[in-house]
């Protein structure tokens, strides 16, 4: 396998840090691009905005980059400016680069592809398991935006693509707030702390129904495979562990890893916005009693974002056949993977 100079857009993210770390250990050369150059292990660090596009030209220039691995996004109050403001930033990325250089990209984006964006969300036809086949959802969705730009850039440039859609990822990641798995153990651990019950704070739907989720690693192996096998460039590929799993158990089990009691789903969804208002103080106050790395709550855990994920009224699995069939076939147990991810968070002090 052929490795080459990577840039990893959005190298601080769950997504993007961990694929910088991989590719790395992979023997590739690594640039990692964010908004404010950070410290890593083997990745040369590029700091740009990437909404500025002189600053985002005069940081790229003269980078000999071969693959681009693009794995971020910003928010906006809705999703006409998400569209804006995204393809905004891929745009700037593609016009600074050596175009004569680049060989391959691949962006990041995920079940929202199928789900509708978050203002039309369960609008699309909803029935599972989601292919990569499926026609886009109508409506202002920043992924068709990104998407189309890529294709626009590789089009024009003549390199290949790919595009990878995982479902909500699980890895570990400093200082990136959207992130399931480490906000399900900030709030464990409160439960822990204060004695309250361990509350599913999602629908009866997602309680039940069966679902699936993407390790970093898993989404990390399937980008380079990706972009270094001929014959999977220019597709989109779903990016699953392989496992299906409900809630109902999994819940009970990360309890169970945490010591935590745990009754049955409520009727009506609870929250975590809500189970958690005033929680900065008590998680002032773990830190302090274990001596734990981070007391800004807020650094850690995404309340809004899990309640999105597990709020959901619709059942939600990912077709893997497609990605089988051009021959990758890595699989991991989603439970391993959570629990790797809490342990991890113990050994760097992150939670009790």
């Amino acid at each position: 396998m052929r490795k080459g100079t990577a840039l990893v857009v959005g190298a601080t993210g769950i997504t993007g840090g961990n694929l910088a770390s991989y590719l790395v250990a992979s023997g590739w050369t690594v640039y990692g691009l964010s908004r404010r150059a950070t410290e890593q292990s083997g990745v040369i660090p590029v700091a740009a905005d990437l909404l500025d596009k002189l600053a985002t030209e005069q940081a790229l220039a003269g980078l000999p980059i071969t693959h681009v691995f693009y794995c971020t996004w910003i928010r906006r109050d809705n999703e006409k400016a998400n569209v804006e403001a995204n393809s905004a930033m891929m745009r700037h990325l593609f016009e600074a680069l050596d175009s004569d250089n680049l060989e391959h990209a691949s962006l990041v984006t995920g079940t929202k592809q199928y789900l509708g964006s978050f203002e039309a969300y369960g609008s699309g036809r909803l029935e599972t398991p989601f292919r990569e086949s499926e026609p886009r959802v109508p409506g202002d969705n920043f992924y068709y935006a990104l998407e189309d730009v890529l294709f626009e850039a590789a089009e024009r440039h003549g390199f290949n693509w790919n595009v990878h859609r995982p479902h909500t990822v699980i890895g570990y990641a400093r200082g990136n707030a959207m992130n399931m798995g480490t906000t399900i153990a900030v709030y464990a651990s409160i439960c822990k702390a204060t004695g309250q019950p361990f509350v599913f704070p999602g629908s009866q739907t997602q309680w039940n129904a069966l679902t699936d989720m993407t390790d970093a690693l898993v989404l990390a192996r399937q980008m380079e495979w990706a972009a270094t096998t001929p014959g999977a460039a220019n597709q989109a590929f779903n990016t699953v562990n392989g496992d299906v799993f409900r809630w109902r158990r999994m819940w009970r089990e990360i309890g169970e890893y945490f010591g935590l009691e745990v009754a049955d789903c409520p009727e009506t969804p609870q929250p975590l916005e809500e189970q958690m208002v005033g929680a900065e103080a008590t998680w002032r106050e773990i830190v302090a009693k274990h001596d734990l790395v981070e007391p800004d709550v807020d650094k850690l855990a995404s309340w809004w974002h899990t309640d999105a994920d597990l709020g959901r009224d619709q059942e939600c699995i990912n077709d893997t056949t497609k990605s089988r069939d051009f021959g990758f076939d890595h699989f991991r147990e989603t439970r391993g993977a959570f629990f790797d991810l809490f342990d991890r968070l113990r050994a760097e002090k992150i939670i009790p």
